[in-house]
């Protein structure tokens, strides 16, 4: 990343001497796809406004704690980012009954901040639908979700006072990204993380915010396909340059 690329804001991100404090960590297995290495390009940020945030999203990037990071695979660009286009898009019927299953459901949108309450329903999802490699602890779910650089947003999904997901989300000025969504396992048979997004990118055309990014897309990813269903969608494929994902 070069200093050419960053807005007059820069100021707000941290790592100023890119070429010095960029980090390129050591390869690893990929996790979306058999027989491939990854690695991130990562920086460390303190302070993110929206507009900086946004413009980064546009370079590739993706915030994990206070590490903003973009994929530098050695052979491999597969991992895209993706956004809905809000004002166009229409649920499909299998998304219109996945509503009708949530009509129940009382979203209420609070400052991003930890509880115990969500802790728990993180710490029980990670163990209903991940492979472990994931740290379920108090710390790990604070630094991962909640110590933020920027301003976020959750979106908690209540049945009752009983909290059932949790949307976590940053703020841009353009529209909102999902960084994480997590679920109580007892109530997998609702699809709360394609509610989610439906409920998201509603509130989005709402507040007339014309994107939601969804985060990485990755083709032949079984985890990442229902991303693809959210249409009409972008790829990003170059710095700052979207395109229709085709069909």
């Amino acid at each position: 990343m070069t200093e050419s690329s960053q807005p007059e804001n820069r100021a707000t991100w941290r790592a100023v001497d890119y070429d010095t404090l960029r980090f390129v960590g050591s390869e690893h297995p990929c996790p979306y796809l058999p027989n491939r290495m990854s690695r991130n390009e990562a920086y460390l940020a303190e302070r993110l406004d929206g507009n900086l945030y946004e413009h980064l999203l546009g370079l590739g990037f993706r915030r994990s704690g206070r590490t903003v990071y973009r994929p530098r695979c050695r052979g491999c660009r597969e991992c895209k980012q993706i956004r809905v286009l809000v004002n166009r898009f229409q649920p499909s019927r299998s998304m219109r009954r996945v509503q009708s299953r949530n009509r129940d459901v009382v979203v209420e949108i609070a400052e991003s901040r930890p509880s115990a309450e969500k802790h728990d329903i993180f710490r029980r999802y990670l163990d209903a639908q991940h492979d472990g490699t994931m740290s379920g602890s108090y710390e790990a779910f604070k630094d991962f979700l909640y110590d933020s650089p920027m301003t976020g947003r959750d979106f908690l999904y209540r049945l009752g006072d009983r909290i059932v997901a949790v949307g976590v989300t940053d703020l841009c000025p353009q529209g909102i990204s999902s960084v994480y969504t997590y679920f109580d396992p007892d109530f997998a048979d609702r699809s709360l993380g394609t509610y989610s997004v439906l409920y998201e990118i509603a509130w989005c055309r709402r507040n007339e915010l014309p994107y939601y990014y969804l985060g990485y897309y990755v083709a032949g990813s079984g985890s990442m396909e229902y991303k693809s269903r959210f249409r009409p969608n972008e790829i990003l494929v170059d710095e700052q340059r979207w395109i229709a994902l085709p069909e």
